[in-house]
């Protein structure tokens, strides 16, 4: 038997079937290094239309973690894509360097009670070494960008423009100093943004207290309740789980609209909220009778006595109150609560605050009965306020209450509210020289101009923007002074009687900055007053507070965009992307910023991406065992996988991942691999300059395969600018699948392998999967951006290509479009519906024993109208398309006359092309070929007219 497969166009590629990715991905990203990547996108792509994702900078301390991976590589697939879709998209990566955490870092590894200048030092050293760990692993995921010179929150130009910045806001008139209460952290001793602060339950106790009457508003009260008199002592009873905040008690709220009860009890009269009055009641263990009620604004101004201290306190009215929990009428300690301050506001209360920076209650503060306040934490203040209370008979019940409470990031401590001196970012505040005026001439505040800025953001998912402006309606103030030494400064002079900054603050400011970008923010703590005040120096004292880290990032779209990486990037951003955190974080201090500077948002458009839980949907920790690092996957399975999981996973909820899923990944991107391999191998013969058969010489299902590359093409592209990643793995693996390995190529390999080397059937065949490699390829390059390069080394190699050296220096592969582009598609949509009835029925025969493989089967078709005239206008190609051997057509009148049938053939089989054909062995010098092999190995070759 003479042996047939050499005679075989079979497949060869120096595209291996396994990639190997974790061995191999490092080499690519060295050649990337060592070639210039970035720089040669960056040429290539000079000139057109700029599309600009600005980096949200990852704070730089510790190894990145999973949710760093996803965050770089969204950005990078975004970046990629864009690029190939004809834009100029630099991307630039950052960091935030200064802050606290870098300060703790330094504390442990150097100890306490070092210099201030030695831990700035220390700080700007261990934020470099940061920053180099980190940028390896991110370029090791396979992100591109300016590596070389990315922007750090504490360059000293960065750390200039931000200065400058806040020069801007604060002529804008939106900065102001004041005394308010702050979220503050003992551990810290320092304010907290409130990005900065988290909730998680704590145990507190819950405790009812009964403010007295006082003697001389009897009568009024009377009056308020409609009654001619009070039968005995009245007591307004409030509740609070901070027991330590009422020897700053100011007052006692109550709603105006509310109805309050008045009702007897055997430890006098007490008033209530009616909607809370019976589980008030019952929570006392008292029974009472309902005298009078009131409303709540009948009550303003009558004066209570506190509890414990030696002086009144009056009734008040504010809408913050509710009838959730308590008893309606709530304890109010402007120093401790924003909405205790907002309401003192308006009735003129004074900010008292006896809790020092230390959390411990300041020596003027009152003694108690039961022991001294003064030198005590406020933890420890609470069991004695509260023996105090029930001393004094003032004490009606005391609970102990599991609940949500804030508590500091980083130490994951309880933080306190505490009224401080700081500097602010007014929320209400109007903007000076109305350069924003409304149509009455006013200027509008910061929050107002804030929500407009929302309303022309695009949000992507959409569900962001009501997060966002729900954010912006009810965000107070944003405190933006830290008293920390690693920070960019808030550089100015304040008189030492007045407080205020020194009438030549702006100019002043300008100077330091100019300071501040020779030597970075030493220049200001070194600075002596008198260089720049002159004899003024004695009545000014310079400031030592640092500016909040989200003013650092935030105020990047002025000190970056526009400042230190100008040439390469634009304001506005067209893209802010990061975690949903961020909309009460970067996302909010940029926005804030950017109204506050420029009256606008600094983004055209925002991207949110859920947070990485494990298969199970928990939160990943070190303690159970779930966490899953990027090194590792890197490492052991190859970046790619890990990317095509990002891709893969509708980032816009979270993102599950686990060993099991990560299989799943590998499998995925092992059968996209395949048809990579298959395309590659089979048209590593042909030059598209030289073997492109005309356009009207193309088999049928050839334009038929454009069509639908074309239409893949469309969809993915249209995803990837919707930034709908996981749709585009979708259509990509589908098409692999089912369109190609399913249908297509299942079809084309007889052609491919059987026909003549260089006839027209074969390099039809070859033309179309020459252009579906190079769609396939461009597509599927933003997410597994090492496989891209990889498939573009071996497709592009010997041919002409320009710009041949990465994919990434190309844009979209157009494929052209067939002339009945919109009737192949509708008439193969078709033929594949009727052929997967075809296949079916093969696959039941196989079952029942009655056939082998397809190729022996026979396939009798009777159709009618359309669908016999489809059938038909293959002629015998039709047994091609069913990858049968034989197909026995014949047309009848009515729908109801068809019939399928599939029968065994006996004939001989081809032992070249493994049909069983009645031909075989008609040539003697062929004896085991049918004709069609005969044909193509020693006469001219069959004819294939569709497919």
């Amino acid at each position: 038997m003479a042996d047939y497969k050499k005679t075989l166009n079979l497949p060869d590629t120096p595209f291996p079937m396994r990639g190997d990715l974790a061995k191999r991905e490092p080499q690519w990203v060295a050649a990337w290094q060592e070639q210039k990547l970035y720089e040669k996108i960056r040429a290539a792509s000079a000139g057109r239309p700029r599309f600009v994702l600005h980096d949200g900078p990852p704070y730089a301390n510790g190894d990145i973690h999973i949710g760093h991976a996803v965050n770089k590589i969204l950005k990078d697939i975004i970046v990629r894509s864009k690029t190939l879709a004809g834009f100029d998209a630099p991307y630039v990566p950052g960091w935030d360097c200064h802050g606290l955490p870098i300060e703790h870092q330094i504390e442990k590894l150097h100890g306490k009670n070092i210099a201030a200048d030695r831990v700035r030092e220390l700080c700007r050293a261990y934020a470099g070494e940061q920053v180099a760990r980190q940028r390896k692993d991110f370029i090791r995921l396979g992100v591109l960008g300016e590596w070389d010179n990315p922007y750090l929150t504490m360059n000293f130009r960065t750390e200039a423009d931000e200065i400058r910045a806040l020069g801007k806001i604060l002529e804008k008139g939106y900065l102001y100093q004041g005394l308010k209460p702050v979220n503050w952290c003992l551990d810290c001793g320092s304010a907290l943004a409130e990005a900065e602060v988290e909730y998680e339950d704590k145990n507190s106790p819950a405790i009812d207290v009964a403010f007295e009457l006082h003697p001389n508003h009897a009568k009024k009260a009377a009056h308020a309740f409609g009654l001619s008199h009070l039968r005995g002592p009245t007591f307004a009873v409030i509740w609070t789980t901070t027991p330590w905040t009422l020897p700053a008690n100011e007052a006692v709220s109550v709603h105006p609209e509310f109805d309050y009860e008045l009702i007897d009890t055997e430890k006098g009269s007490l008033i209530l909220v009616r909607e809370l009055a019976d589980a008030c009641l019952a929570r006392y263990g008292l029974t009472g009778t309902r005298v009078a009620s009131a409303k709540g604004a009948a009550l303003e101004h009558l004066l209570l006595r506190h509890p414990f201290q030696t002086r009144e306190v009056e009734i008040i009215c504010g809408t913050h109150v509710t009838v959730d929990s308590g008893t309606g009428l709530v304890h109010t300690a402007p120093a401790h609560g924003m909405d205790d301050y907002v309401v003192g506001k308006v009735y003129g209360l004074p900010v008292n605050n006896p809790v020092g920076d230390d959390g411990r209650f300041l020596p003027a503060t009152p003694a108690l009965s039961t022991g001294e306040l003064a030198g005590k934490t406020v933890w420890e203040a609470n069991p004695l306020v509260i023996d105090e209370l029930a001393a004094r008979e003032r004490l009606l019940k005391l609970d102990k209450l599991k609940h949500s409470y804030p508590h500091c990031w980083r130490h994951k401590s309880p933080i306190i509210f505490r009224a401080t001196t700081q500097w602010f970012v007014g929320m209400d505040q109007r903007a000076q020289g109305g350069a924003h005026a409304e149509a009455q001439g006013e200027a509008p505040t910061l929050r107002h101009i804030a929500g407009r800025a929302v309303d022309e953001t695009q949000f992507f998912p959409a569900w962001g923007r009501a997060r966002l402006e729900a954010m912006m309606k009810t965000r107070p103030d944003w405190c933006v002074s830290r008293q920390r030494n690693w920070g960019v400064p808030i550089p100015f002079f304040l008189h030492r009687e007045t407080a205020q900054p020194h009438p030549r603050t702006p100019e002043l400011i300008e100077e330091v900055a100019k300071r501040v970008e020779k030597s970075g923010i030493e220049a200001w703590f070194a600075l002596d007053p008198r260089e720049l005040l002159g004899d003024e120096a004695e009545h000014y004292r310079k400031m030592s507070d640092t500016l909040d880290v989200w003013f650092d990032s935030g105020a990047t779209h002025w000190s970056v965009l526009r400042g230190s990486h100008a040439e390469q990037l634009s304001y506005p951003a067209d893209l802010y992307l990061e975690g949903s955190d961020q909309h009460r974080g970067w996302f909010q201090s940029s926005l804030l910023t950017g109204c506050a500077i420029d009256g606008r948002a600094p983004y055209d458009a925002l991207l949110t991406h859920g947070f990485v839980v494990d298969g199970k949907g928990l939160k990943m920790s070190k303690s159970k065992g779930n966490v899953i690092a990027p090194q590792k996957v890197s490492d052991t399975l190859g970046a790619d996988i890990l990317r095509l999981w990002v891709a893969a996973t509708d980032y816009s909820g979270e993102l599950s991942i686990s060993d099991e899923i990560l299989k799943r990944v590998v499998e995925s991107y092992r059968r996209l691999r395949n048809t990579l391999r298959f395309l590659l191998a089979n048209v590593a013969d042909f030059d598209a300059a030289r073997d492109m058969p005309a356009a009207e010489d193309w088999l049928e299902i050839d334009r038929y395969a454009l069509a639908m590359t074309r239409e893949l093409a469309e969809r993915c592209e249209a995803d990837y600018a919707r930034f709908e990643f996981h749709r585009v793995v979708q259509s990509l693996q589908t098409f692999c699948s089912e369109d190609l390995g399913g249908f297509y190529l299942d079809i084309l390999k007889d052609r491919l392998y059987t026909t003549g080397a260089k006839s027209l059937a074969r390099r039809s065949a070859q033309g179309a999967l020459w252009h579906i490699a190079h769609t396939l390829n461009r597509l599927l390059a933003p997410i597994l951006c090492f496989t891209g390069e990889e498939v573009w080394s071996v497709l592009a190699a010997g041919d002409d290509t320009p710009n041949r050296d990465s994919v990434m220096l190309q844009t979209w592969h157009r494929a052209p479009a067939p002339a009945d582009e919109a009737a192949l598609l509708d008439k193969w949509g078709k033929l594949r519906a009727w052929r997967g009835e075809v296949t079916k029925a093969m696959e039941d025969r196989r079952i029942a024993g009655e056939i082998g493989s397809s190729l022996q089967a026979s396939v009798t078709i009777a159709a009618a109208g359309e669908k016999y005239a489809l059938l038909a206008s293959l002629g015998d190609d039709l047994r091609f398309v069913f990858i049968c051997s034989e197909v026995v057509l014949s047309e009848v009148a009515d729908a109801a006359d068809e019939r399928l049938v599939v029968s065994a053939l006996t004939h001989a089989k081809c032992e070249r092309c493994w049909h069983v054909r009645a031909d075989v062995g008609s040539d003697p010098e062929h004896p085991e070929l049918c004709g069609r092999c005969v044909s193509n190995l020693a006469g001219e070759g069959e004819p294939r007219a569709c497919a």
